[in-house]
Parts: C-alpha cells; sequence; structure tokens
C-alpha cells in the first residue's frame, strides 16, 4: 500500500491528491492507496482516504505501507526514516496557495541531497519515481541530539567552573 501523508497544515494539497488520483485511474498505479488529505478538499476517486488520523492510526499506516509519498513536514519525513520507509516528497508551493511561500523546496532538496528521500518536481514522472524508490538504497539518519546535549552540558558545567 502507498501510503500518502499531508500532515495537519490549514491549507490544501490538492494536487498532489489529483496527480495520485489520476495515475490510479488510469492504471499507471496498480497498488493499493491510502491518503491521510488534511484539509485538501479534493476529495480522491480511486483509494481510501481519511481527512486526518490518530498517531495509533498514523503509526499503522506507516509502518503497512510500500512507500509514503508525503509534503515537506519533516517530522513526517523523519518518522517514516525512522521506520526505514521508502519516501518520496512532493513540496507544497505558493504560487499554487498549498503553503505561504516555499520552504517545503528547500526542505525536500535538503533531504534528497543526503540520500534520504526522492524529490518528487514537475519534470519527473512520479511512476518511475515510486518504483525507484521501492528499490533505492537510501542512507541511514543518525542523529546527533545526544552530541548536541553533551556540548551544552559541557558548556554549561564549563561556566559554573568560572564563577
Amino acid at each position: 500500500m502507498i501510503f500518502i501523508s499531508l500532515g495537519t497544515q490549514k491549507f490544501q494539497f490538492n494536487r498532489l491528491l489529483q496527480l495520485m488520483d489520476d495515475l490510479k485511474l488510469n492504471g499507471l498505479i496498480k497498488e493499493e492507496i491510502f491518503a491521510q488529505i488534511g484539509n485538501s478538499d479534493y476529495v480522491p476517486k480511486s483509494f481510501e482516504y481519511a481527512t486526518f488520523l490518530s498517531a495509533k492510526e498514523f503509526d499503522e499506516k506507516l509502518t503497512s505501507c510500500s512507500c509514503l509519498v508525503t509534503h515537506s513536514g519533516v517530522g513526517t519525513i523523519l518518522k517514516a526514516i525512522n521506520n526505514n520507509k521508502p519516501i518520496i516528497v512532493m513540496p507544497r508551493l505558493s504560487k499554487y496557495k498549498e503553503h505561504v511561500d516555499d520552504h517545503q523546496v528547500e526542505i525536500a532538496k535538503a533531504f534528497a541531497k543526503k540520500n534520504f528521500v526522492l524529490m518528487y518536481t514537475p519534470e519527473t514522472d512520479m511512476v518511475n519515481l515510486i518504483s525507484e524508490a521501492k528499490t533505492h538504497t537510501f542512507d541511514k539518519y543518525i542523529s546527533s541530539k545526544k552530541q548536541v546535549i553533551e556540548r551544552i552540558e559541557n558548556y554549561l558545567e564549563s561556566l559554573e567552573n568560572n564563577l
């Protein structure tokens, strides 16, 4: 199952839903699709969807999916990376009123450059991208949280020792 997650933004992301619906309706995607559509007003015709999912429902969909197609939501991307899921990111664009600016393009580019996700662009063929995502070897994300905490603690200790 391909899982589409559009997050909880107050903006619609009809463009992604319509693209996936058209591909499914035209038989180019044969696999089952499920979407969490958020505040989009496009209603998919060829696959099941929910407006929002509970955390448990989201985790179940993510765990069982073969591929995640999502907006450039950092939380969603990191959760999928931590679950070793192939990820395709399609950034929201301000020109379609999908967000206030185009910061999601920068987020998608940064994650793609590090080989954590594949990025959809208008020049990309989504069907090929889905196939590629399922066989692509993504790099593993290694959190530096522990190192940051150690640096902060060391800094605070040095301040304390100088008092």
